[in-house]
């Protein structure tokens, strides 16, 4: 297929890879860059299966970079990342899987390139292009489905051994638009209705849950994972999360979080915690889905301030959303830089007392420079903060 090899090198970190393979037997390229590939769209990575030790080509890749690069091994299941500038490649050595028993990671073996396609998730991931002679290599019907549009386990034991292997086709299929075969989805149904999710570690389905938030169109990704019966405790309202989103200023806040605030059934903090989201992570969708809806009431700015100050931007983005956007794109736009030249060094310098007095004033100068009340000013500040306390 010298087609997809050209198509290959033309990638910035796809030709690196082609120069970095040169006379190293058994290297291919495999899985989603394949998929990718053969339906004509840029791959998101470049994974790559080495027949043997990959360890030479991982030192090309790292030693051939121009800046920064470094390299990440894991050698219980031969594999390695390397980095090199915006590069990434992910090698391991050709293996196979045996799983001891539902749930849990696999015990590897090293294998041939044919027996590492059969380990995968669906066939349309388990093609494999080999970088010296572009040969590709696919397990039955994965060229087929590929055609057609459809997400095939490999065997029928598929989501026993590895059950985030639902997450996974919810998500390809929310990507790609491919349907699950026939009887694959039967597979799928037994699987969520004999509980296997369960056999998964918090840690593990807070990794999907956080993949499926990364998806191109996180909210599709989030209703098929709801639709295959996955996440009971999702229900993603694309209107709701994308008014929330155009609300979210640009270049500030997390999108993910808010995405996943938005579509939370249940106490987010709670589950979240279970799926090993960190404190701060939990602190902004808890924010979220506690902040009541915004109205469109005649409102000072003073008393939208004393709503609004301190919560992160996610929950006012989703407050606005569920209610009035007026006050919310006020406040994240305008309100929120309002603020004061002075400080209560400032007043105690003039005599106020230290204690909660400065504070009170502080707080009445603020609220009427939001209000409009009070031009800027370091001397009209100190001027209304001393009058302040004589009123």
């Amino acid at each position: 297929m010298e087609d997809l090899l050209e198509r290959l090198r033309e990638l910035p970190c796809g030709g690196r890879l082609l120069d970095a393979a040169v006379g190293i037997d058994g290297v291919h390229l495999v899985g989603g860059a394949v998929r990718d590939l053969l339906l004509g769209r840029a791959p998101r990575e470049l994974d790559v299966v080495v027949e043997g030790d990959a360890g030479e080509l991982a030192a090309r890749l790292r030693d051939d970079a121009d800046g920064d690069s470094g390299a990440v091994v894991h050698e219980r299941f031969g594999t390695a990342t390397v980095r090199a500038g915006d590069c990434r490649w992910d090698l391991a050595a050709a293996r196979g899987e045996t799983y001891a028993r539902p749930g849990a990671l696999p015990d590897v073996r090293a294998a041939s390139i044919e027996q590492d396609l059969l380990r995968r998730d669906v066939t349309i991931n388990a093609i494999a292009l080999e970088l010296a002679t572009g040969t590709l290599r696919a397990p039955p019907h994965a060229l087929e489905d590929l055609r057609a549009g459809r997400l095939r386990v490999l065997h029928d034991a598929s989501f026993v051994d590895d059950a985030t292997r639902l997450w996974r086709i919810a998500r390809y299929r929310a990507r790609l638009g491919f349907e699950l075969e026939a009887h694959t989805r039967e597979l799928a149904e037994q699987a969520i209705g004999d509980d296997l999710p369960r056999t998964l570690s918090g840690a593990r389905i807070g990794n999907e849950l956080r993949l499926a938030l990364a998806e191109p169109d996180p909210v599709a990704a989030l209703q098929a994972v709801a639709a295959i019966g996955l996440a009971p405790w999702l229900e993603a309202d694309r209107d709701l999360i994308e008014r929330a989103l155009e609300l979210l200023p640009a270049g500030e806040g997390r999108r993910d979080l808010l995405t996943l605030a938005a579509a939370l059934t249940v106490d987010g903090d709670r589950l979240l915690q279970q799926l090993e989201f960190s404190a701060a992570e939990r602190a902004i969708v808890r924010a979220a889905q506690a902040t009541a809806p915004l109205d469109d009431a005649p409102r000072r700015p003073s008393q939208l301030a004393r709503m609004l100050a301190g919560l992160p931007v996610e929950a006012i983005a989703l407050a606005g959303a569920r209610g009035a956007p007026g006050p919310a794109r006020r406040w994240i736009a305008e309100l929120r830089h309002v603020g004061l030249q002075i400080t209560g060094d400032d007043l105690l310098a003039a005599g106020v007392p230290e204690g909660p007095e400065l504070g009170q004033r502080l707080r009445a100068v603020l609220d009427r420079r939001l209000d409009g009340t009070l031009a800027a000013g370091r001397d009209a500040e100190l001027r209304a903060a001393l009058d302040a306390g004589r009123s």
